[in-house]
């Protein structure tokens, strides 16, 4: 597992309280997370790093969402751009981490 892809995850999902995470296997699984502005919306994030290299084929996100409709919970659809930009911002975050690291 890719140690600035990991640190970068947790650190990019933080506000989310996570119910798994496995260093070894890459993989971090989040409880269902409720944003305050959106209190009949509620998410959850699984990431998986693939491999020790640091590039995008090594890293997959998927985020789940979920609409109050009555009393129950409905799955509902995500936008693939949300998808993107949660990517990128722990692909940017890694790239950081590595360049620093690198630096010191």
């Amino acid at each position: 597992v890719n140690s600035f892809l990991w640190q970068a995850s947790l650190e990019t999902i933080s506000f989310i309280p996570i119910r798994s995470a496995d260093p070894f296997g890459g993989i971090i699984l989040t409880e269902w997370y409720t944003p305050q502005d959106k209190t009949g919306e509620q998410i959850k994030v699984d990431i998986a790093i693939l491999s020790r290299t640091l590039s995008p084929d090594s890293l997959r996100v998927k985020v789940f969402r979920q609409v109050r409709k009555g009393n129950d919970w409905v799955q509902a659809s995500v936008s693939p751009d949300t998808v993107r930009s949660l990517e990128d911002t722990i692909l940017t975050k890694a790239r950081k981490l590595k360049i620093a690291t690198v630096t010191q």
